[in-house]
């Protein structure tokens, strides 16, 4: 992979099963994040949009914390300015969360400790799929600092859980254990902590052997299906089935079956 990304807050690398390892790596600061690293998580995230060698990408956070949102301390230290700064930063919150949400690759959250706040609790919900230590934490936050949610979390949370739910975490702000995120689809599986790098490799391994054409079509239909009915997205789903199906992964696909091996697939 071009581009790697080997110091500093955000790191990046390509492992030979096509999964992306992408790394918050403030581990002092329990990944918080400012506009400085959000920039950088950004441009981490765009290689991985470029690299057609991607066919997963794996979140995680470096420490005891997953992330636990926006850097207060450095919030704080902005006084009267602190408007105009968080315009920014909210902006580059979005700007980030977005490019995740838009990966044609799958990305997966793993999450220990705390995941709060618009940054760490957004990019769960923006995750495709989320795997969790069974201690982690899970929480908006934004209402009782007198802040409201940001991340996307007013949307992905709702589609989620539902909108009489999701108002109910956003306002209230209760925290979330493992188990319970598990219970309201916010995570897709709760592993014992010592087993958490393992079994999220392992998920992103099994995913990254499936044809990346057909995954990222999948992902895209998922996505944009939210909120339509049925009738609206047959048209969609079969222009690309019809069009995955001129491909050379599914050409491979039949051909393993009948054959009885394991296909190979090249992502063409």
């Amino acid at each position: 992979m071009t581009g790697l990304i080997t110091d500093g807050p955000v790191l990046l690398d390509l492992d030979d099963d096509g999964v992306a390892h992408l790394r918050l790596n403030s581990p002092q600061s329990s990944n918080a994040v400012d506009v400085d690293n959000l920039k950088l998580l950004h441009e981490a995230v765009l290689r991985c949009h470029a690299e057609p060698d991607v066919r997963v990408v794996l979140l995680t956070g470096e420490g005891r914390n997953f992330c636990t949102g926006g850097d207060v301390k450095s919030f704080a230290s902005k006084g009267e300015d602190l408007p105009q700064h968080l315009r920014s930063a909210t902006a580059w919150l979005q700007i980030a969360t977005g490019a995740m949400i838009q990966l044609k690759a799958p990305l997966i959250a793993a999450v220990q400790g705390f995941a709060a706040g618009g940054a760490g609790f957004g990019f769960v919900c923006a995750a495709d799929l989320v795997i969790a230590a069974d201690t982690a934490k899970f929480f908006s936050g934004a209402v009782r600092v007198g802040m409201a949610p940001d991340g996307g979390t007013t949307v992905t949370l709702a589609q989620i859980v539902g909108l009489r739910k999701a108002l109910e975490l956003l306002l209230t702000n209760p925290t979330l254990t493992a188990a319970e995120a598990y219970e309201l689809g916010i995570v897709n599986r709760v592993v014992p902590e010592a087993d958490l790098a393992e079994e999220a490799l392992a998920l992103a391994r099994t995913i990254a052997a499936m044809p990346p054409l057909a995954v990222s079509a999948t992902k895209r239909l998922v996505w944009g299906g939210v909120g339509a009915s049925v009738d609206e997205r047959f048209a969609e789903e079969a222009r690309v089935v019809s069009e995955l199906s001129g491909t050379s992964d599914s050409r491979e696909g039949l051909a393993a079956v009948i054959e009885r091996r394991t296909p190979t697939f090249t992502g063409r």
